[in-house]
């Protein structure tokens, strides 16, 4: 299991300064729609610059036409980043387009399909999509498996199962991690370590147990103790 850091701070500098504190621990870091919005390409090569060996998630959960999204994802794979995501519920079209283009490339990133957003409770899945979640997820994750993903963005909860019904090496990256029985937040389905290891998660994301932390390297190193 690999940690991923959420940089969501108000600053680029802010999310720099817990970057240079935490950067020769095993990590992967996510670079989300808001501060890639605010700092773009240039945060990203600052990040390369601090430390070589920090891989980097970009989740902008692409979502559009087939077509546009293969060439999005296309503009990404260009930034050098090792991991970026979509949404399943693009279609299968969609992703499969991703994925014609993406194997291309000599040294492709890693791309995940986003199943149902950890800020969905059931009753707010089902007002969206008219379905249930779990289900959903599940169908979500075979699709994007069928279309040669490397895996999905889901919560701990569909892990396992998502798993059972596409393959044990299908990447399972999982937000709402509270490790230590902080409080949810805006996520809804969240989970600790213990229960991310139980339905084996790939992937947890960490962002404010960290970055709200006085001590953000102890907490990184805590964590990391656990997987």
């Amino acid at each position: 299991m690999k940690l991923c850091v959420a940089l969501d701070l108000d600053r680029k500098e802010e999310n720099l300064k817990i970057i240079h504190k935490i950067k020769d621990c095993d990590l992967w870091l996510k670079v989300g729609l808001r501060s890639y919005i605010r700092d773009g390409q240039d945060f990203l090569d600052e990040i390369k610059q601090i430390s070589p060996n920090l891989k980097i998630f970009l989740d902008l959960k692409l979502y559009d036409i087939p077509n546009t999204t293969a060439d999005a994802a296309m503009e990404i794979a260009n930034l050098g980043v090792d991991m970026f995501n979509i949404h399943a519920s693009a279609g299968k079209e969609a992703m499969s387009e991703v994925m014609k283009r993406i194997k291309t490339l000599s040294n492709p990133p890693k791309v995940l399909a986003v199943t149902a957003l950890t800020s969905f409770d059931e009753a707010g899945f089902r007002d969206v999509y008219n379905n249930d979640l779990n289900q959903t997820a599940i169908k979500f994750a075979k699709d994007a498996y069928l279309c040669g993903l490397d895996g999905v963005v889901s919560s701990v909860y569909e892990s396992k199962a998502i798993k059972a019904n596409t393959s044990g090496d299908f990447i399972t990256l999982t937000p709402g991690i509270r490790p230590f029985s902080e409080e949810s937040g805006d996520q809804k389905r969240v989970a600790d370590i213990a229960m991310a290891k139980e339905n084996l998660v790939d992937f947890i994301v960490v962002g404010r147990p960290i970055y709200k932390s006085d001590d953000p390297l102890g907490v990184v190193q805590r964590i990391l103790e656990k997987l």
